[in-house]
């Protein structure tokens, strides 16, 4: 066969008469001979299919990888033995919402600090953010957190935790719901709705101060030196009860072991004078700023006064001039109207002069200041040195900087001694 083919569409016949005529309009179409044509739209959609898909895959990479570098942390070998420590930055981010400014609880010297909500565990956090550009000491600040992690006292506030992440630190702790103890010494009455401390209420959270330092200092398997005890670092919780926080800057070491000089840090009229010689933190640092904060919480003043007009700008010195002048009472917080424990204000004022002594020797324990606050009844004095410049040259030979002994010049005329 020729491969031609013959195809009837239709046809007409009659029986007994003529056959009708055939309405070629209506007979079917011929069939195709040869391929069917293809269509152009598979050409047409298959590339712009690919295309799509390409641009979509590449889009995902894209996000993805920027998901990833938004949360991305710095993590080493050396960190895996930290891990229940360890928090994510995803997490924090969102319990933050993103550390949002709505979140910000307060900024200080070294940085914010936020409020959050664990996304699983819904607990409530403050999150620090901690600016820190070098890695060096960064394995030994790391077991520093891990360790001060471990402290577990009614009066300090639990350090939960740590994050790294590009340059940043961010330390854990448990919320707080009241706040910092300075905006209830600090807060004018037509300014704000925070309540007036009552004196019992003062009287414990100095109390629970000493109490949280002296398990810091002796009763811990560490000695841990604070190093930034101030009324803004004190958190009150739930209950108004005082908690010790922010362990930025404490260091830790073994009992029974001499401690090494460090760089000088701290907060301005916190700082014991001998920090500006020798550099060595010790236990007594933290006493000389406790003694500091005692002021600051029965006087309701700042440890500096901003006043250019004050003729005596330290706290220090506007106390112990009362003491010479036997007017303590006239320095107590007005906003407490007198109504006050005589005898404990007293107490606290000679424990707080006592603790603040520009020899470190002369300071009391924190066990001692503890011993002195639980009795009303202790006796402590103030022995007058006549000779005021006989004082300050032996602050001068034990090598004190003139700086920080402008800071104690009143307080070097009388050596701030106990007795029971």
């Amino acid at each position: 066969m020729d491969g031609s083919g013959h195809y009837i569409l239709g046809w007409s016949f009659g029986m007994d008469r003529p056959a009708p005529v055939i309405d070629i309009s209506k007979l079917p179409k011929l069939p195709r001979v040869g391929p069917k044509p293809r269509s152009k739209v598979p050409e047409i959609v298959s590339p712009v299919a690919t295309a799509a898909f390409v641009l979509a895959v590449g889009i995902t990479a894209f996000l993805l990888v920027r998901r990833h570098r938004r949360y991305a942390e710095v993590q080493e070998d050396w960190e895996v033995e930290f891990g229940p420590h360890r928090f994510s930055y995803k997490d924090l981010y969102y319990a933050t919402q993103g550390f949002k400014s709505d979140n910000l609880l307060g900024v200080g010297g070294f940085g914010k600090v936020y409020k959050g909500v664990l996304p699983k565990s819904k607990l409530e956090i403050a999150v620090k953010r901690v600016s820190h550009d070098s890695r060096q000491g960064m394995k030994e600040f790391v077991a520093e957190v891990v360790s001060i992690g471990r402290l577990q006292h009614s009066n300090l506030v639990q350090l939960l935790g740590y994050c790294r992440r590009k340059g940043q630190l961010f330390l854990v702790y448990e919320y707080m719901p009241n706040g910092s103890l300075d905006k209830y010494l600090y807060h004018r009455d037509n300014t704000s709705r925070l309540p007036t401390l009552n004196w019992t209420q003062r009287f414990r959270i100095i109390r629970g101060v000493a109490s949280g330092l002296l398990y810091l200092h002796e009763e811990w398997e560490k000695v841990v030196i604070h190093r930034d005890v101030k009324a803004s670092n004190v958190l009150l919780d739930g209950e108004m009860n005082a908690r010790l926080g922010d362990f930025g800057l404490s260091r830790l070491y073994d009992h029974g072991i001499d401690p090494q000089s460090t760089q000088v840090v701290g907060t301005i009229g916190y700082l014991a004078p001998e920090l500006a010689c020798t550099g060595k933190v010790t236990p007594f640092v933290d006493v000389f700023a406790f003694g500091i904060f005692i002021l600051e919480v029965v006087c309701g003043q700042r440890p500096i006064e901003q006043d250019i007009r004050e003729e005596k700008p330290m706290l220090l010195d506007r106390v112990l001039e009362h003491w010479h002048n036997e007017s303590l009472i006239e320095i107590v917080d007005s906003k407490l109207a007198g109504d006050y424990d005589v005898n404990e204000v007293y107490l606290a004022l000679k424990v707080g002069l006592l603790c603040s002594h520009p020899f470190m020797d002369a300071r009391p324990t924190m066990r001692q200041v503890i011993q002195y606050l639980e009795s009303a009844r202790a006796s402590l004095e103030l022995i007058p040195i006549h000779n005021t410049f006989e004082m300050l040259a032996v602050m001068q030979r034990e090598g004190f900087d003139p700086y920080m002994m402008s800071y104690h010049s009143s307080i070097a005329a009388s050596i701030v001694s106990a007795g029971r």
